[in-house]
């Protein structure tokens, strides 16, 4: 990945669901490119790991500049806990230049009528609630200083709905609306904002969408390479680092051979549900 190093000097990235997959990945090359961090996530052991590896990688890069990382055991759906969200923050590290909104999750396949009230709630209260109640604090102060990013991890399931997806697709459509309001009501300031829209990405999420039954979650990646939180990691470092006046909306991120959530080459074979 080629980007512009000297952008991202110093620069305060905040990430939510840092602790695994595209939040760690981000985390690590964000730190390479001698970004400062502000790590949030619900599990503070997987959270401390990732940030002693974001620290090697800032050692590694020999970048000259940032490196400064805290990490807050935060759970998003949490009003309370994303309002005393300062208190926990050194005070050099609260001018945030980058928010990556990424905390979320996707909790069964079951269809409409069959779906736990308990799993609707807690999907929205991450997915969108909680990346909302994120943006909310964040925004005012970069209106303040005319300056920041906002970046949002939607979905493939933020662009078409398919079968056994309800509340996840609602999820992630809402986001893409939120997404470009936001847009729209800062079009008269320097604040960037922009969407990934990942499609098919092997990570622990998978494991978590099937509760816990991983052979379940890999027959969802047969006969296909899938993307990586590592993929995507790259194009929400590289959407940051584009020059000020540069704004990349959307970001589309398939597998070569996914085209939608529901038709993918597989294995030799188009399968198409």
């Amino acid at each position: 990945m080629v980007f512009n190093t000297s952008r991202l000097v110093g620069k305060t990235v905040l990430i939510t669901g840092a602790s695994s997959g595209i939040g760690a990945a981000t985390a690590i090359l964000f730190a390479k490119g001698g970004s400062n961090l502000i790590l949030l996530a619900r599990r503070a052991d997987a959270l401390k790991a990732v940030a002693d590896a974001a620290t090697e990688a800032h050692k590694a890069s020999g970048v000259q500049g940032g490196g400064k990382i805290a990490t807050v055991q935060l759970d998003v759906s949490d009003r309370a806990q994303v309002a005393g969200l300062w208190e926990k923050v050194p005070k050099d590290l609260r001018d945030v230049d980058v928010l990556v909104n990424n905390a979320g999750f996707v909790h069964g396949v079951e269809r409409v009528g069959e779906i736990n009230a308990s799993d609707i709630e807690s999907m929205f209260a991450t997915n969108v609630f909680g990346l909302i109640a994120m943006t909310q604090l964040i925004v005012k102060d970069m209106k303040a200083r005319n300056t920041g990013h906002i970046i949002n991890i939607g979905s493939v399931a933020g662009r078409e709905p398919y079968v056994g997806g309800s509340i996840y697709c609602a999820t992630k459509h809402a986001v893409r609306a939120f997404t470009g309001s936001l847009m729209r009501e800062l079009v008269d300031t320097q604040i960037r904002v922009s969407e990934i829209q990942p499609g098919m990405v092997e990570t622990e999420f998978s494991v978590v969408r099937f509760r816990g039954d991983k052979s379940a979650a890999d027959k969802v990646y047969e006969g296909i390479t899938p993307l990586t939180g590592e993929d995507i990691a790259e194009e929400i470092v590289w959407v940051a680092s584009r020059p000020p006046h540069v704004n990349l909306a959307e970001v589309f991120v398939l597998p070569t051979n996914q085209a939608s959530p529901t038709l993918a080459h597989r294995g030799g074979k188009v399968n198409a549900k």
